[in-house]
Parts: C-alpha cells; structure tokens; sequence
C-alpha cells in the first residue's frame, strides 16, 4: 500500500481525487502544465521536463499526454502551425470547454477560461450545446507591444 505524502503536489491530488493511479511521469508532467502559463506543444514539454532534470522518454511523454487528455486533466488543442498543444483542465473550468487565443507572430496558444461561447444559448430551436471550441487569433500582449 503507497504512502500518504504530507504535503502532495496539485497535479498528485487532482490525479488521486479522479480516481487515477499517480505514477511519477503523469504526476511530473501534469505539474508541468499545471504551471504553464500558456498551451505547450509535445517539444516545449519535453524540453521543460529536460530542463527540470525530469527523465523519460518521448513515448512516455505522448502516452501520458493522451491518457490526461482521455481523463479530461488535460486538453489540446490544434494550432494553425498543426501542432498539438496541452494544457491542463482547470478545476473552475466547465465541462462546456472554454476559448483559446491563437498569437499570429509568436504562435503561442493561451486558455481563456473566464470567456464562454456565448453563442451556445442563442442556438436556433432543436439544436442542443454540448460542447465548443473556440479559437481566436491576433496579437499576444508581448508582441502587440513590439
């Protein structure tokens, strides 16, 4: 039977509160985006992980990501530059997903989460909002300022 670790990191406790075994590579990663102040791409991942000393290898990465993604602690989401990008689900995001802003100069893709599709409770009679995605491009404020 594992020990209970004091003190757990957010990604262990959001891992163990859905049920989910926290082996060390879904826990590391899910810091990883945990912290991300903008969607990262498979390579900007794994280049953190490197960085932080953090050791597997990309199979690993890409099993880890997908198996967040399938448990909804993580989404991704296709940029134009059709690179996958990751972040994690935030506990006050809802299950009608949220808007991404796509920056056209730098290619960074950052999570909206306060902004919901308004447009899903005007749809026209007998249609059903489940779910949207929403990508809006422009300038980031690093390169509107440039």
């Amino acid at each position: 039977m594992p020990v209970a670790t004091p003190n757990p990191s957010p990604a262990r406790r959001r891992l163990l509160e859905a049920g989910a075994r926290a082996t060390p590579a879904r826990e590391r990663v899910l810091d990883l985006l945990l912290l991300a102040t903008r969607a990262l791409s498979h390579q900007e991942i794994e280049a953190e992980a490197h960085a932080q000393g953090l050791d597997f290898d990309r199979v690993t990465l890409y099993r880890v990501l997908d198996w967040l993604v399938t448990q909804n602690l993580a989404h991704k989401i296709e940029g134009r530059d059709r690179v996958w990008r990751f972040n994690a689900v935030t506990v006050t995001e809802t299950e009608h997903g949220h808007a991404h802003f796509h920056c056209t100069r730098c290619g960074k893709v950052f999570c909206l989460e306060q902004m919901q599709p308004s447009f899903a409770l005007t749809l026209p009679a007998g249609f059903q909002f489940a779910k949207a995605e929403l990508t809006i491009q422009g300038l980031c404020p690093n390169c509107s300022d440039e």
